[in-house]
């Protein structure tokens, strides 16, 4: 498993774009994980997949809603990862209204949930290989704290955890 001061692994994630702007296109596009969090301090988090209900209820609204005291306390991006498409990513986007405040990350082959070791296997329940619940602090590009859930639990990767790491 990942650990602190690691970087992040060499893995491609995808970003839905519904409006052209900044040298991205309409739809799916690829996002370098090490280079972009080159520089940046990143508020990451990951979880199991998009529309499920601790992820929909709690997890990403949570950083919806704690968006600009992390961004105040010196994080630059927030980045939500899920073994999902990147139109499923898209689409709960929109639903969450993350809008600008947190980058929806498609991890649709679970790559980089492999890459970091942070994978969930819920084939017995239909959902395949995931992604564990899980947050993190990158400083350029580099694990600064991690905080893993233990299964089924939601107790140290939400937000306002996160958000006291940064502030410390």
């Amino acid at each position: 498993m990942i650990q602190i001061g690691d970087q992040l692994p060499a893995v491609t994630l995808m970003e839905y774009s519904e409006v052209e702007g900044n040298g991205c296109s309409i739809g799916p596009n690829p996002v370098d994980a090490q280079k972009s969090a080159a520089g940046k301090t990143i508020a990451l988090f990951g979880l199991p997949g998009a529309f499920t209900p601790t992820c929909s209820a709690k997890h990403v609204p949570g950083y919806v809603q704690n968006a600009d005291a992390l961004r105040a306390a010196g994080v630059d991006e927030i980045w939500c990862v899920s073994v999902n498409d990147a139109f499923v990513m898209g689409a709960w986007a929109r639903d969450q209204k993350t809008g600008a405040k947190v980058r929806m990350l498609a991890d649709g082959d679970a790559a980089f949930a492999k890459a970091t070791g942070l994978t969930l296997d819920l084939t017995g329940k239909g959902l395949g290989l995931r992604s564990t619940r899980y947050s993190m602090l990158v400083k350029d590009g580099k694990v600064a704290t991690l905080n893993v859930e233990a299964p089924g639990k939601f107790e140290v990767s939400d937000a306002a955890t996160l958000l006291a790491q940064v502030k410390v």
